[in-house]
């Protein structure tokens, strides 16, 4: 019962910082609350969300820090081809990735690398190896440290469903 509070203080605590849900404020993407959902576990998170081309383009740019559990859903219209990716120009923080299908299945995890090299050509790519439709930056080592990995589900506006 302790643990299931502090998640929601934490969660909380969180949305309000990045203010409400859904909202889109100067600047601020919309936030989501959301949820892995592996064989054995659920594992809440709060998502930043990117689903314009402008959006999905900046990303976690020039980030410095990002919460143990937040992170950032990229939506695409179309489904994206296996060649295509992500490129970590300007990002500053080690992360992962969990490409995702429509149904939010995840169908490929990545680990990507910073690059802050003012030169963009010297920054790698990073394609998914599959076909996608959404995609969540997470920080480094967060998919590994959860056992999260391809086939698990990511489950979102559901908070009761979540927090269970």
């Amino acid at each position: 019962m302790m643990t299931r509070f502090f998640s929601l203080l934490v969660v909380s605590t969180l949305l309000a910082s990045c203010g409400s849900a859904g909202a889109k404020d100067s600047g601020h993407l919309p936030v989501a609350q959301a949820c892995f959902v592996t064989e054995t576990a659920r594992h809440p998170v709060v998502l930043e969300v990117a689903s314009d081309s402008k959006d999905r383009q900046k990303g976690l740019m020039g980030r410095e820090a990002l919460a143990e559990n937040a992170g950032m859903l990229f939506i695409y219209d179309y489904e994206r081809s296996p060649e295509q990716g992500f490129w970590m120009y300007q990002t500053l923080l080690p992360l992962d990735i969990a490409f995702l299908d429509n149904e939010g299945v995840i169908v490929s995890i990545r680990q990507m690398h910073p690059c802050a090299s003012s030169r963009s050509n010297d920054c790698p790519s990073y394609p998914a190896g599959v076909s996608y439709w959404r995609a969540v930056e997470m920080n480094a080592g967060y998919f590994n440290s959860r056992q999260i990995e391809a086939g698990d589900r990511l489950v979102r506006d559901q908070p009761a469903f979540c927090n269970r």
